[in-house]
């Protein structure tokens, strides 16, 4: 009786196809490991393939590697806050805020040198990919604000909740990922409405916008559930309306 072996069936990969597997094996590496910790055999081991192949689609080194696996991380993370404009502010910065801390999640402690540099293989190009992602990010957030030509002003409170996002991103990965990621999403889209309204104090613009996002909000939505738990803490602070 003669015993049948499978056969594994053998296919050439695309070009693209063997590119794509490369930097998906550099960026599952990258996302454990600093840049500099991650070598081109690392790479080539955890592909599959031979040191040489690497380098057939990547002459450039780690450092061409790095580049493009750096570029591949951008555009999903461009992505993250592409929502159609429809519903709720909250709830479309809830949603893109669920893709963003799932990606942060995936790369867990190779974050902070895959996005905020600080790695030897940064380099001015590098620089400019994550600062891509922050503009493209702010655009994004100012088209479901619904404006085309922001003030300085709004600009900056845009760009400054990004940062503020980056920065919470950062701490939540060192403090173990807590508080849970739906608590942390919740958290930082209340953030978002609470510099929306700082800055309505000194920009007319910006309180156009939150009066028009909140046209839109429900009692039983997240700002009706922030304002609930807000409202006691302020209550007490009448006296520094003045007189009447």
């Amino acid at each position: 009786m003669t015993s049948e072996v499978p056969i594994r069936a053998y296919r050439r990969l695309s070009v693209e196809e063997r590119r794509s597997q490369l930097l998906d094996a550099a960026l599952s590496l990258f996302a454990h490991r600093a840049p500099e910790e991650v070598s081109l055999d690392d790479v080539a081991e955890a592909a599959g393939v031979s040191r040489p192949l690497v380098y057939r689609y990547f002459p450039g080194g780690k450092q061409q590697l790095y580049e493009a696996a750096l570029r591949s991380a951008a555009e999903e993370l461009q992505q993250c806050f592409a929502e159609p404009p429809e519903g709720p502010l909250t709830r479309r910065l809830g949603r893109a805020l669920d893709r963003y801390l799932a990606f942060v999640g995936r790369h867990d402690a190779g974050f902070s040198a895959l996005l905020q540099g600080g790695s030897v293989v940064e380099t001015s190009r590098t620089t400019a990919i994550v600062d891509g992602v922050r503009r493209a990010a702010a655009e994004h957030i100012l088209s479901h604000l619904g404006v085309k030509r922001p003030g300085a002003r709004l600009r900056m409170t845009v760009r400054m909740w990004i940062t503020a996002v980056e920065a919470a991103s950062l701490i939540w990965l060192d403090e173990d990922k807590q508080p849970p990621v739906d608590e942390l999403r919740d958290w930082l889209v209340e953030q978002f409405v609470a510099c929306l309204v700082a800055g309505a104090g000194r920009d007319p613009q910006t309180a156009a916008v939150i009066r028009g996002a909140l046209a839109l909000e429900s009692a039983e939505g997240p700002i009706g559930d922030l304002v609930r738990r807000v409202l006691p803490v302020v209550g007490d602070a009448g006296h520094l309306l003045g007189p009447p």
